[in-house]
This record gives C-alpha cells, sequence and structure tokens, in this order.
C-alpha cells in the first residue's frame, strides 16, 4: 500500500495546516506528515521496517544521556519547509513542559532515523533530510533497503542551510559508527534482509 496525500489550499497558513493535521481523524494506525505543505498519510510501517527501528533503538539507549528520549511517533515541526515530520525514531532532550503535546521544534532533536519503505523512500531520500538539515539537526540516519546498488546506511551531518553532508555510508552487514555525543557502532548485520 502506498501513501496518500490529501491536497490543501496552496495559499493556507501554517498555523491552519498545522490545525487541520491536528483536528482531523487519520485512519488508526496511519503516519500522517506534513510534508512540503501536503498531507501525506502512510500505512502502519512493516514487519521488518520495525525491527531494523527497534534494533536501532537498543543501541541507542546504552549512549543517551539520562534526561534524552527515543520518541517514535512524536511529530518535529519544520515551518520553514512548511513540515511536520514523524521521524521513524527521534534522539531529543525531554521537557518538562513542551509548548505541544502533538509536536516539538525539530530544532530541539540531536539526531533523526529514517528506515526507508518502499512506497515512500523518496521522502527520506531528499524532502525529509533537506527539512532536517534546514532545522540544523545535528544528525540524521538514513536506513535505505531500498538503494539502487543494494540495501545501505548512510550517516549525514554538518547541516548547511537545507543539505547535509554524508559522513559515512555502508552496505548492510557492515558497521557503523555514530560520533559523539552517542558514540557508538551500530551493527547492521543485525538487519533482517529482503
Amino acid at each position: 500500500m502506498s501513501a496518500l496525500t490529501v491536497s490543501q489550499d496552496p495559499e493556507q497558513s501554517w498555523d491552519d495546516l498545522v490545525r487541520f493535521w491536528e483536528e482531523m481523524e487519520w485512519p488508526e494506525g496511519s503516519k500522517v506528515e506534513i510534508i512540503e505543505g501536503i498531507v501525506t498519510v502512510s500505512p502502519a510501517p512493516a514487519y521488518r521496517h520495525n525491527v531494523i527501528a527497534a534494533r536501532i533503538q537498543r543501541r541507542l539507549y546504552s549512549a543517551i544521556p539520562d534526561d534524552w528520549e527515543i520518541f517514535q511517533t512524536l511529530a518535529i515541526a519544520v515551518p520553514s519547509r512548511l513540515g511536520m515530520l514523524i521521524p521513524d525514531l527521534m534522539v531529543a532532550p525531554v521537557h518538562d513542559h513542551p509548548e505541544s503535546e502533538t509536536h516539538i521544534p525539530a530544532g530541539l532533536a540531536e539526531l533523526v532515523v529514517e528506515v526507508t519503505s518502499k512506497s515512500n523512500a523518496r521522502h527520506d531520500r531528499v524532502s525529509k533530510p533537506a527539512a532536517y538539515a534546514a532545522a540544523g539537526i545535528p544528525l540524521y540516519l538514513l536506513v535505505d533497503a531500498w538503494a539502487s546498488d543494494g540495501p545501505t546506511v548512510t550517516l549525514y551531518g554538518e547541516p548547511k542551510d537545507e543539505v547535509y553532508r554524508p559522513l559515512k555510508s555502508v552496505k548492510f552487514g557492515e558497521p557503523i559508527e555514530l560520533p559523539p555525543p552517542f558514540g557508538l557502532v551500530i551493527d547492521t548485520a543485525e538487519f533482517p534482509e529482503a
């Protein structure tokens, strides 16, 4: 099943777009995001997708400070890119008094992780990294099981404007190291094959 887009008035303000996103009744279990000003409804991720995210999450818990958390369904707002994005995993400090219950400003995130699905890989490769970089999120980890040259994991960093610099890319089966403040190695050999 592929993603569904919901057309909106192109002149609609960011606040109106967010209100629409928050107040609509979306299909249960779906992932609803605003990507470049377009509301996108995706089906729940598949089993293999979830296993990969869970294995990365398990490793991240060993490296994050006590006042940080790993979020799986919390949206991050990037108004400059008309984005309300829900990464597969996001690491950010915990705030006792968030401005919103539905999302946080993207600039609070220290790391975002996206695991591609066949139906929406383009968003994870193009639209989302541009938004994450524009927000200044220090690290972006892309797990791309559908890459044209075979499954790869790429770590991006050093965001400038709307572009990340690729820091390291490995094929599935090879380890990839996350720099400080994480300072850990993720063994992609633990990822299930397609």
